[in-house]
């Protein structure tokens, strides 16, 4: 749609430029949030370019709605979790604190982030992705309790 715009190089330039700077001025972003920030300026660029047909631009924009519903759906990523955590230790080295973690959540962690590191209070700051065998396990039990209760 930019290609078929006359505004083509200069919009494409212009948005390059305003996303560098809420992208240095903002504080870090997290994936979820970049993917909901482009789908919501891509929903503004389809609506009000105006260049292809309006029923292309009003279908281009229920599929962006719709994957969007269904990439955030719960029942996608059910068993993934991410959380933040302040551990009670100091832990510099991230084997050692990834298999601290594991340990403490009972699950198998996919990435730790380190947001804090304090050696005078002796904790650690984490943001934790993981996965939750947990609801693994409750989801794999619960229609053999639906057929009990029954």
């Amino acid at each position: 749609m930019l290609a078929q715009s006359t505004v083509g190089a200069g919009l494409g330039l212009g948005l390059f430029g305003v996303l560098s700077i809420i992208r240095l001025r903002s504080t870090e972003l997290t994936q979820h949030e970049v993917a909901y920030y482009f789908a919501a300026l891509a929903l503004g660029l389809v609506g009000g370019l105006g260049v292809a047909p309006l029923g292309l631009s009003v279908g281009m924009m229920v599929l962006l709605v719709v994957v969007l519903a269904l990439a955030d759906s719960p029942r996608l990523m059910s068993r993934y979790r991410q959380q933040t955590m302040v551990v009670d230790q100091a832990i510099a080295d991230e084997v050692a604190l990834v298999a601290h973690v594991e340990r403490l959540l009972g699950c198998h962690v996919h990435q730790v982030s380190v947001q804090r590191l304090d050696l005078v209070n002796d904790t650690t700051t984490v943001e934790v992705r993981y996965e939750s065998d947990r609801a693994a396990r409750l989801a794999a039990e619960a229609p053999a309790w639906e057929q009990v209760t029954r």
